[in-house]
């Protein structure tokens, strides 16, 4: 009993509007003035959008403390970037996008997301490249970030200053948006990609290969003995990207290490990237997204001198109702009532004590299917499940100030 009660663990989101959704109201925003390393402004510093784009301005520094960087010369600095994320992403069906070395994606508090490579390679020969985590990693801070040479700061690897990567009890947050439009999450999920099942670590798919020597790549190329890598005495597997290899099923996640999932921000499913941890909560490969893209990048946001993008079309500045949306939400979560759960035969949605009220009530299967929609719904509305298949189901409900709360739900 106590097993399937775990599995009936609450998702509970707040957002601005269901026009804007998660792209545009994610983003960790500094609207006070604070400011972070070297007294320089942190977090975002501004979201603007449209209705194809999401245009984050952010100068690259955390919120949080950074540093020092054992061995490393470089000082963050501000980068005042503008990354534009479109807000309808597509797999990509045709060549598939490497990751590049710089920005891949850029954090909820506007910090750039960087690939496992630290752009460097065996004798120079761009065949055996180097893992970033190896290599570097005993320079990053305690936040496991580290600068580039061009002093922007940035994570190859989970950002543990980022979000609580322990709770093992909830779907980790979004904490990220890679350049193809799709979301990053923290490392824990739903168990099935449905929405159903217990909260577990999400699995990398890749696996360090079984091999002795460096003479063959993941492919299953033999090399030249003039393109042979260090020996495993030299430096252990795990130390090159090529050491590595995707095995389908081995984990929960794909070669781009993601999945099509749903979660508590997106109740009719997502392609979401999750940051990949081992048992004791150390990185595991490739750490983030990669090695190459799932969707279609957005131009203007990699390569050399990118992520400076200037909006072209008419875009509206989202600002966070800081008087009323936060406290709404810590209102919510004492005291809306929704249940039973499981259900039989209804549910009550009940905002008697709350001081929000509910514009509009959605509930929906799991393969996303609007079954039910309430308008202008009473403070407390009392909605049938008795016609309905046993299952999970998602509750939506808008709120009377623009805040869209969703919950999973389970009809016993």
């Amino acid at each position: 009993m106590k097993q399937f009660f775990l599995l009936l663990t609450i998702a509970l989101t707040t957002t601005i509007s269901a026009q804007t959704g998660p792209e545009v109201t994610s983003w960790i925003q500094n609207l006070t003035g604070e400011t972070g390393y070297n007294n320089i402004p942190s977090n975002v510093q501004q979201v603007q959008y449209s209705t194809q784009y999401v245009y984050v301005t952010a100068t690259c520094i955390p919120g949080y403390d950074i540093g020092p960087w054992q061995g490393n010369p470089n000082t963050p600095i501000n980068e005042d970037f503008c990354y534009k994320i479109t807000r309808t992403p597509v797999q990509n069906t045709g060549t598939l996008t490497n990751t590049s070395l710089g920005h891949i994606g850029v954090w909820t508090n506007g910090v750039s997301i960087f690939n496992a490579k630290d752009a460097m390679s065996y004798n120079n020969q761009n065949i055996w490249l180097r893992n970033a985590y190896y290599f570097e990693g005993q320079g990053f801070d305690d936040c496991l970030g580290h600068p580039a040479p061009n002093g922007e700061y940035h994570h190859h690897v989970n950002p543990t200053c980022l979000y609580t990567d322990t709770d093992s009890s909830q779907h980790s947050p979004i904490i990220g948006y890679a350049f193809d439009g799709f979301p990053v999450y923290g490392a824990w999920g739903f168990t099935n990609v449905n929405g159903t099942g217990a909260i577990r670590r999400m699995r990398s798919g890749y696996r360090t290969r079984n091999i002795t020597d460096r003479t063959t790549l993941p492919n299953g190329t033999v090399l030249q003995a003039n393109q042979y890598g260090p020996a495993l005495t030299t430096y252990p597997l795990g130390a090159y990207i090529e050491d590595h290899e995707y095995v389908q099923g081995f984990g929960d996640l794909d070669e781009h290490n993601g999945r099509f999932c749903v979660t508590p921000e997106y109740p009719n499913g997502i392609y979401a990237y999750f940051v990949t941890l081992d048992d004791q909560l150390d990185p595991v490969y490739p750490y983030t997204l990669g090695p190459t893209y799932y969707g279609v990048v957005t131009a203007g946001n990699v390569g050399p001198q990118s992520g400076h993008n200037v909006p072209g079309e008419p875009v509206t500045t989202y600002v966070p109702d800081t008087s009323g949306t936060i406290g709404l939400a810590e209102d919510i979560s004492r005291n809306l009532a929704i249940g039973p759960n499981p259900a039989t035969d209804y549910i009550l949605v009940d905002f008697s004590r709350t001081t929000g009220k509910a514009n509009k009530i959605e509930l929906f299967n799991m393969q996303g299917a609007l079954i039910r929609s309430i308008d202008n719904p009473a403070i407390t509305e009392k909605i049938p499940m008795h016609s309905l298949s046993y299952g999970v189901y998602f509750i939506r409900i808008q709120t009377n100030n623009g805040s869209v709360i969703t919950r999973k739900l389970v009809k016993s």
